[in-house]
């Protein structure tokens, strides 16, 4: 997870609501193993595209108030926001060629 900062419930609506691109987050937790596959993907990603998308993570037991307000139920869950809102929302582990496909709008 060397490659993605972390976001908190504080810091959400200046680092993600009000971000002039597209930001990416990826809601997870530490026991969940789907989340620690799509992992690798998501820094490989970041390297390659970061210059497009800004992509972060939040831990959902550390910050309960973001998750619960966009109705995160299942992780992991990979919300992209433009403009303040959810234009994408990507539930489960997927393959980095299924990410680049879903992904496509904001990075190419």
């Amino acid at each position: 997870m060397a490659n993605i900062a972390a976001v908190t419930d504080a810091e959400f609506e200046t680092q993600v609501l009000k971000s002039d691109k597209p930001v990416l987050v990826d809601f997870w937790a530490e026991w969940c193993g789907p989340c620690r596959q799509v992992q690798p993907i998501l820094d490989e990603l970041a390297t390659a595209h970061g210059d497009k998308i800004t992509f972060l993570k939040m831990n959902v037991d550390e910050n309960p108030v973001t998750p619960s307000s966009y109705r995160v139920t299942g992780i992991p869950t990979l919300n992209v926001y433009q403009g303040g809102e959810v234009v994408k929302s990507i539930v489960g582990a997927r393959p980095k060629a299924a990410l680049l496909n879903e992904l496509a709008d904001y990075i190419a």
